[in-house]
């Protein structure tokens, strides 16, 4: 029971409050007094300065990723409000509220890391006994993809699914697709909402088993004085970044999960379910596609 949000620029180095506008950002960030379990981003940017190899070191990756996790909720985080200043053509930020009794523990927290690729998840992988996935043993599992994730959740299996697919070929976008086919012959009700992004691209797909809001997320923004913000908890939408006068083309695209404004008027679309957004995080176009 998460919030997700991710964006891919045109190559160019652009930060939260760059992409959202401050207030959006702040509203965004907010959403920790709910979700309230830890947080974390993954930023993909062009180093500024570049580490050399006259010290011994290898040479200096293209791409440098930024990677932060903790157990502290973002909005009690001054770190948060760095991040969210920290420009970057790539990104993903995840606001975590727990599920299924998974502990509360650095390695749960996402995004997850592995293979160039960071991944986040807003979902419980579950029976309809409520019985997560990380219970069956049953359930095929490449232990090696599992344990590269560093996790130990349901969110973790989802990742290494997808990580198995990867290293069968697939495209990305594909891998994400075949994951969700594959654990959806076990878990057909559950969602797999999520995020993932790697050197060259970012996506995002809406794949949710229940569209209508459980009177458990209900309940618990309820408590927050809240309800009216979780009758669409399930719902992503995406915004085109600006467009070049140039080109006339989008300059990247930025997804997020519902719970802070999102006016069509301002260019937000909603992703359908079981649909995903496809992008650039090196030339900014994007495209949707069905799994």
């Amino acid at each position: 029971m998460c919030r997700l949000l991710g964006y891919a620029t045109a190559g160019t180095n652009l930060s939260l409050n760059d992409v959202l506008g401050q207030s959006a950002a702040r509203e965004f960030i907010e959403l920790s007094e709910i979700h309230n379990d830890g947080w974390g981003a993954s930023l993909i940017s062009e180093p500024a300065d570049p580490p050399h190899v006259r010290d011994g070191g290898a040479p200096a990756p293209e791409t440098g990723v930024k990677l932060y996790k903790s157990t502290i909720a973002a909005h009690r985080d001054p770190l948060s409000a760095d991040f969210a200043a920290d420009p970057a053509r790539g990104a993903l930020w995840h606001l975590r509220l727990a599920s299924s009794h998974q502990p509360l523990i650095m390695e749960n927290q996402q995004p997850f890391f592995a293979n160039g690729l960071s991944f986040i998840h807003n979902g419980d992988i579950s029976d309809e006994n409520g019985v997560n996935i990380i219970h069956n043993r049953n359930y095929p599992v490449n232990r090696g993809a599992f344990l590269s994730t560093g996790g130990r959740s349901d969110s973790a299996i989802f990742f290494s699914v997808i990580l198995e697919y990867v290293a069968f070929g697939f495209a990305l976008d594909e891998a994400v697709a075949q994951a969700v086919r594959q654990l959806r012959q076990a878990y057909p009700k559950s969602s797999y909402n999520c995020m993932i992004q790697s050197e060259d691209q970012f996506i995002a797909l809406c794949a949710a088993g229940r569209e209508v809001t459980s009177p458990r997320i209900v309940e618990i923004y309820d408590q927050y004085g809240k309800a009216d913000k979780a009758h669409d908890y399930r719902v992503i939408r995406y915004r085109a970044i600006d467009t070049d006068a140039r080109t006339g083309k989008p300059s990247g695209v930025v997804v997020a999960s519902s719970g802070f404004e999102q006016n069509e008027a301002d260019g937000w679309t909603r992703l359908n379910n079981d649909q995903m957004i496809v992008a650039s995080n090196r030339t900014g176009e994007f495209r949707v596609r069905s799994i």
